[in-house]
Formats: structure tokens, C-alpha cells, sequence
């Protein structure tokens, strides 16, 4: 982890290109207390760490499902329910944060990627066990910016500057074609890419990761400024910073100060959380 000072910063913005609707506005000052972040999102090393010693059962292992990017599945896997408006993803029986694909599949080769099919109720019993907790969206937001401010990315505003790849999402044509130009199809190494000036890697990309803030669009516009921890409950729970599925004709939100949202029981195959620990006085 690393410390970081608080103090005020510009959160959310006002750009008309990325989703107004999604709450991302308006851009406004706000003032936290430090905290101590985590540089990485938790890796499947460490969430097995977290199970062997707590025995934990997620709700993906519970419900025996989850849902899985159809391009990474056999080309003789059954029909299989897919997503309202979004037919890539499937839901695959056996999926869990130990079977990202599958059954068929394992994690014995990406134990330094991030832990996926993980819900928010998971990612809070994690954060519980290890005497964290999830980031406020203020937190989560203030971090990404690496000290930036009003930058759309945690290094400026070029998604690749000089050419340079500095995070995981899909290059190509979504969702038929995926480059790997930036080195990966599926999910990175939780430490892949340069750090932000925080030193935090892949606030950007590679995984969604979970807030503690439920989810209102509007409530930005006239809650707290001061460590704001989200509305009331809303049914959602709040998560920061795009995926490796991520392309700009469809979800332009590998940004700094792109929301979205999710329910704290669903789980899929590139969600995963990183965790904060707030500095007593």
C-alpha cells in the first residue's frame, strides 16, 4: 500500500463525450483525509491467501454460474443465456474466480493477475479479513488521477501517448476482433504498465473495480464535498475505471472519471477491487 496525503482535488468532469448520464458530472472540488491504497488490485494469489485462510465461498461458487466474454469460450461450448443487450457476455456453469473461463479452465498461470468473478460482497469480505476496506468513488477517483488534474487518463490525456500502450483494453473491433496490440487479450498482470504518480497500477483498464458508494447518477450534484461515501442505498454498488473490454465504440469509460454499476451480488469475468485503509488520528 502507500499512503496518500487527501487535501482538495476536481473530481468527476463536465466533457460532453463521455456519459453525462452515467453522473460524471459536474466537475467539483472536494477535500478527503489520507488514506493508504492498495499499488495493485488483489491478485489471485492473494485472494487464495484470503481463502484458504477463511474458507470463504463466493457467490459465483454458490449460484454455480457467472458470466464469461463469449470470444474466450470453446467453439463447441452449449448455448447458453446471454445478456440483455450485450450478447458477448454468457453465463458459463462453473465459472468462479478459480475457473475464469470455466471448468475447462484454471488460474495456475495467472496467479499475478487480478482475481475475477469476484462480487462486491466478496471484495468487502476480503477487505474485512484484511483489515481494509473499499475505496470511496472520491478515493478511488483521487488516486486514479496520480496527482493529474482534470486529466482523462491516470498519465494525461493521450490514451497512448507516443505510441505507448499504458493499460489493457480492447484494441480492434469490439467484439468480433481483439488486436492485443497492448499485449493482452484477457486480463494483465496486476502490475503490467508503468504506474501512475502515485505510484498505482492499472487504475485503468484490465478489471472494474468495486467502490463502497452505492450508485445514484444524480446524487454527485448535491451531495457532501467532504469525504463523500455515497447516497443512500440504491440497489447498485459503484465501479471505477473500465476493463480489457473496454473500446470506444461502445463503452468509452477506461477513464478517470467514468462510473458505472453493478449489483453487489453479480460477479463476471472482469470485475475484481482493489482496497484502502483509512490513517487514524
Amino acid at each position: 500500500m502507500v499512503q496518500l496525503p487527501g487535501g482538495s482535488f476536481i473530481m468527476g468532469t463536465d466533457a460532453v463525450d463521455g456519459y453525462p448520464a452515467d453522473g460524471e458530472g459536474p466537475a467539483r472540488e472536494v477535500t478527503l483525509s489520507p488514506f493508504w491504497i492498495d499499488t495493485t488490485t488483489v491478485s489471485n494469489a492473494e485472494f487464495t491467501t484470503f481463502v484458504e485462510a477463511t474458507g470463504w465461498i463466493t457467490v459465483a461458487e454458490r449460484l454455480g454460474t457467472s458470466y464469461v466474454f463469449a470470444g474466450f469460450l470453446p467453439d463447441d461450448f452449449p448455448p447458453t443465456r446471454g445478456v440483455h443487450d450485450a450478447p458477448w457476455w454468457r453465463e458459463v456453469h462453473g465459472a468462479d474466480w478459480r475457473h475464469p473461463e470455466g471448468p475447462h479452465s484454471n488460474i495456475e498461470d495467472r496467479m499475478d493477475h487480478p482475481a475475477v468473478h469476484v462480487s462486491w460482497r466478496d471484495a468487502r469480505a476480503y477487505a474485512n479479513w484484511a483489515g481494509k476496506r473499499l475505496p470511496t468513488e472520491a478515493e478511488w477517483e483521487y488516486a486514479a488521477r496520480g496527482g493529474l488534474i482534470q486529466n482523462r487518463y491516470p498519465w494525461g490525456d493521450q490514451r497512448e501517448p507516443g505510441g505507448e500502450h499504458r493499460m489493457n483494453v480492447w484494441q480492434g473491433t469490439f467484439p468480433t476482433k481483439n488486436t492485443a496490440a497492448d499485449g493482452y487479450t484477457g486480463t494483465a498482470p496486476v502490475d503490467a504498465y508503468e504506474p501512475n504518480g502515485f505510484g498505482l497500477y492499472n487504475m485503468t483498464g484490465n478489471v472494474w473495480e468495486w467502490c463502497s458508494d452505492w450508485f445514484d447518477p444524480a446524487w454527485h450534484r448535491t451531495g457532501p464535498r467532504v469525504d463523500p461515501a455515497g447516497p443512500p442505498r440504491t440497489g447498485r454498488k459503484a465501479m471505477r475505471g473500465g476493463s480489457h473490454m473496454c473500446h470506444a465504440s461502445y463503452c468509452f469509460r477506461y477513464r478517470v472519471d467514468a462510473r458505472s454499476s453493478n449489483t453487489p451480488d453479480s460477479s463476471a469475468g472482469n470485475v475484481g477491487f482493489r482496497c484502502v485503509r483509512s490513517i487514524q488520528r
